[in-house]
């Protein structure tokens, strides 16, 4: 593993990895793009609320995967899809169930899908269901794939589990921030700062969960979710249950992304840090050692979680989205 920065040369003003990591979410302010939504509606009769940036009609796509709680409201899908179209290529963000908001609410409150299920770090069907039908309807289309936290391990799953079957529409893929190890990682989030950043995320998750169990009682531990203060035990109490896993030990058994990355056949860059905070380090060796050729890991000692911000406070970049979108470019146009 790349024990230097790898190309990257960290912000000074935002020193250690919370504060890169906790930049986006209090510091940031755009770049924003203007954005059209469309409905889709899945083989098992619920919607994908899909919003794209419209640009050339022969133009590349790149589609993004917004990470844990996120939406195509988040600052990180906004910054790749500025950068995408400033090449001139079309964009789209996909909400995963339940995390869209309105799209001119920001701030509004979260549309739940219909059906009986939700989405987790290992659910790649709607994905898998998505890159089929942009193909059947655009042919000849350029598609790039680009997967952030959540969004990149369902990317990266996914790509392992197509392997050489991928659509050949998909040109290359890049991820940022991805949480290879789902059990390492919520472990890892049980102590030091990590519960903050927990807490966080379940203010969203359980009022969600509780929700769904109000249409489906059955499939929700309630009063575990209510009582939940790590990820193991929410996902013990939701997404385990509703997901059809054993536990929540089952479930990252069989949705961590490490175990998938030695069958990807598509060019795919994976972006950490080592001091990313949502990731024990002594993970990303192990990400390297079982990567497939077609992988390229770039890993640097420091950009935090999702960060990766460098140049001055009056005019910060976020290198780790222009890295994801000139990797992609490059295969993209060859």
């Amino acid at each position: 593993m790349t024990n230097g920065e790898n190309g990257f040369r960290p912000a000074r003003w935002l020193p250690g990895g919370h504060l890169q990591t906790m930049w986006g979410r209090v510091l940031r302010r755009g770049p924003k793009v203007a954005m059209r939504r469309e409905a889709w509606t899945t083989p098992d009769g619920d919607e994908l609320l899909l919003d794209w940036v419209d640009g050339p009609d022969r133009a590349p796509l790149v589609v993004v995967l917004h990470g844990l709680e996120g939406s195509s409201h988040s600052l990180y899908v906004h910054g790749l899809l500025d950068l995408a179209q400033r090449r001139g290529w079309r964009g789209l963000a996909l909400n995963f169930r339940s995390c869209a908001t309105p799209l001119d609410e920001p701030r509004g409150e979260p549309i739940l899908n219909r059906g009986d299920r939700m989405y987790h770090s290992g659910e790649t069907s709607d994905l898998d269901w998505l890159v089929g039908e942009l193909e059947l309807r655009q042919p000849g289309l350029r598609l790039g794939l680009i997967g952030v936290s959540l969004g990149g391990n369902v990317l990266l799953k996914w790509l392992g589990e197509r392997g050489e079957s991928a659509p050949k529409a998909v040109r290359a893929a890049a991820t940022i921030s991805v949480p290879y190890d789902l059990a390492a990682a919520s472990r890892h989030l049980e102590s030091g700062f990590g519960p903050h950043y927990v807490r966080y995320f379940l203010d969203s998750l359980k009022p969600k969960a509780l929700a769904f169990a109000e249409r489906h009682p059955d499939k929700v531990d309630v009063a575990g979710v209510r009582a939940a203060k790590t990820f193991w035990a929410y996902d013990d109490a939701a997404v385990a249950p509703v997901h059809d896993f054993k536990d929540a030990a089952d479930y990252y058994a069989r949705s961590s992304s490490i175990d998938f990355v030695d069958r990807i056949a598509l060019p795919t860059l994976l972006l950490s840090a080592v001091d990313d905070p949502f990731l024990p380090p002594e993970v990303l060796p192990r990400v390297e050692r079982r990567a497939a050729p077609s992988v390229e890991c770039r890993f640097t000692g420091k950009g935090g979680h999702t960060g990766f911000v460098t140049g001055p406070p009056w005019a910060p970049r976020c290198w780790g989205e222009e890295q994801a979108i000139a990797f992609v470019a490059g295969h993209i146009s060859a």
